[in-house]
Order: C-alpha cells, then sequence, then structure tokens
C-alpha cells in the first residue's frame, strides 16, 4: 500500500537514524510519528513512536505536540 500522507517536514537526530516527521494527511488534517532505520536493515524508516493516529489542524500544532512528546526533539528544533 502507498503512503497517503505528505511529510511537510522531517528532524533528524544526530546520526540520522531516528527522525521525527510532520505530515498532512489528504482530509486536510495533520500528525507526527517518530521512526527509526538501521543502516544495515534494507527495510528502510519504521515507527517508534506510535503517535502517527493524533490529529491536529495544522502542522504547527502538530509540531509542538511532537516537542512534548519526543525527548530529543525540542534541542534539535532549537539549533
Amino acid at each position: 500500500m502507498a503512503h497517503i500522507n505528505k511529510v511537510v517536514r522531517s528532524i533528524n537526530l544526530d546520526g540520522e537514524t531516528i527522525c521525527v516527521d510532520v505530515f498532512a494527511r489528504p482530509d486536510g488534517t495533520f500528525g507526527f510519528d517518530e521512526f527509526r532505520r538501521d543502516p544495515e536493515d534494507g527495510r528502510g524508516w519504521y515507527s517508534i513512536g506510535h503517535h502517527g493516529t493524533a490529529t491536529f489542524e495544522n502542522s504547527d500544532a502538530a509540531l509542538e505536540a511532537a516537542k512534548a512528546a519526543v525527548s530529543w526533539l525540542g534541542d534539535a528544533c532549537s539549533e
């Protein structure tokens, strides 16, 4: 199944194996999730945060909720 959400912002933790994506859904709502990838595993990114079902009216609200939910994200956004 193809991904239907469009990533509007992606913030990587140093090392680029963990990230948070803020995304827009086709219905006009926004969300976020935390993902991980292991370089030795060719399957790509997978959710480790399991925040993807939360719904927000705009990308700024989704990002603020992500900062509250993901411990490292606040520091990464201030750099």
